[in-house]
């Protein structure tokens, strides 16, 4: 009967509204739905590993991101493939079959330094030699070397792993247990924000704190414009922010799409980035009240705005303030919020903590230490990255 009812509880979605939960409900203490709200974890609790293994259908995989967005005449329309893959992400895969294999935790491994990185066969030789790569010398000398991490494509599978199959097929996609492992893991969990910190470098972007607050970096004006101009790297940024939810650093999404989408619809700065922003990034979050805050705030500066097509649904828009009372009111402290948000050279502060104060009223859940923000500006300037890193209490 339990095999029945897990199997029951998750239904394929079959149309782009199927798979956005955003705007089903304008309250910010949304109830928990099985297989409706999403949890945070990164680990599947709305469908056992039993009942997900009776599924056959894995992930699919479609076009490039970049290239998926179709527009009719000058309607633009959301790519369900988008929605689909993000939907299944949120939802930890359900229905997904975890590979067949013996549990080698190759991910942990790696990242403990115990095996090397073996890249697809065809960069095998040029790149890498024939004994692949070790995550340390990864992360002591990669670092500013933009041209090996912009040519490089096989790298990415494997520092920043997801319950899917990558181009790399020696990389191996995560298992919850794999997870689970992982997140208990310091030594692994310090490489991974190591490993981050490189990839927002060569992004021009500074991680700030241990809440996962980001500026713009001091090169940011080459490497913007560089970003601006090579939009696979949006493919690795969407990479970058699942895995950066599996293993256990989902409250760092929300600063870096914050900065992204500020970049492409105030600043002016990255406007090839917009729609992946838009269609991929902010759909990595697994709150709704997050999704719904970045989207509240795109709406605003998104040109022309006729042309916005991921705001709530007409029936569903939210009145004028003053006609529903207290709801209204959250919604709207939210949308200050966003409003209110740092330049993107001070880093989105404020911005996270107003949606901090939503969840916690929802669930209890995104503590942030007492003082925290203070030792951490003491600190910063005197100790090399590495240093810093190792202060973050994993």
């Amino acid at each position: 009967m339990g095999n029945l009812t897990g199997s029951w509880r998750y239904k394929e979605p079959s149309t782009v509204e199927e798979c956005d939960s955003t705007w089903e409900t304008d309250s910010e203490s949304d109830e928990h739905q099985p297989g409706g709200e999403e949890e945070d974890s990164g680990i599947s609790e709305s469908v056992s590993p039993a009942d997900a293994v009776r599924g056959a259908e894995q992930l699919d995989h479609g076009p490039p991101q970049f290239g998926d967005i179709m527009e009719s005449s000058t309607r633009m329309k959301r790519s369900f493939y988008a929605a689909k893959d993000l939907y299944k992400y949120r939802h930890s895969y359900p229905n997904y079959k975890e590979p067949r294999q013996p549990n080698e935790y190759r991910n942990l491994r790696f990242y403990l330094n115990k095996i090397p990185l073996v890249p697809d066969e065809e960069r095998k030789s040029s790149r890498f030699g024939t004994s692949g790569i070790y995550i340390e010398e990864i992360l002591t000398k990669w670092r500013g070397d933009y041209e090996k991490l912009e040519h490089n494509h096989t790298y990415i599978q494997w520092l920043f792993p997801l319950r899917e199959q990558g181009l790399n097929f020696y990389a191996q996609e995560l298992t919850q247990d794999e997870i689970k492992e992982f997140q208990s893991t310091r030594e692994a969990k310090r490489r991974f924000l190591l490993a981050y910190t490189i990839m927002l470098d060569f992004f021009g972007i500074k991680l700030l704190d241990k809440n996962g607050n980001v500026a713009r970096a001091p090169n940011w004006q080459d490497r913007f414009q560089h970003l601006n101009e090579s939009q696979h790297n949006y493919l690795r940024i969407t990479r970058i922010l699942k895995s950066l939810g599996e293993l256990g650093f989902e409250s760092f999404k929300l600063p870096l799409v914050r900065l992204l989408l500020e970049e492409a619809l105030v600043e002016g700065t990255l406007p090839n980035m917009r729609h992946s922003a838009l269609e991929y990034f902010v759909y990595t979050l697994r709150h709704h009240a997050q999704r719904r805050a970045l989207l509240r705030f795109a709406q605003r500066h998104y040109h022309p705005p006729e042309n916005f097509i991921w705001g709530p649904p007409r029936k569903k828009r939210i009145p004028a303030s003053g006609s529903t009372g207290t709801r209204v009111g959250k919604n709207e402290a939210v949308e200050r919020s966003a409003g209110k948000a740092r330049s993107p050279r001070e880093g989105r502060n404020h911005f996270e903590r107003e949606v901090e104060d939503t969840d916690k009223r929802k669930n209890g859940e995104w503590k942030t230490a007492k003082g925290s923000k203070v030792i951490l500006q003491e600190c910063r300037g005197r100790v090399d990255l590495e240093e810093y890193i190792e202060t973050i209490p994993l």
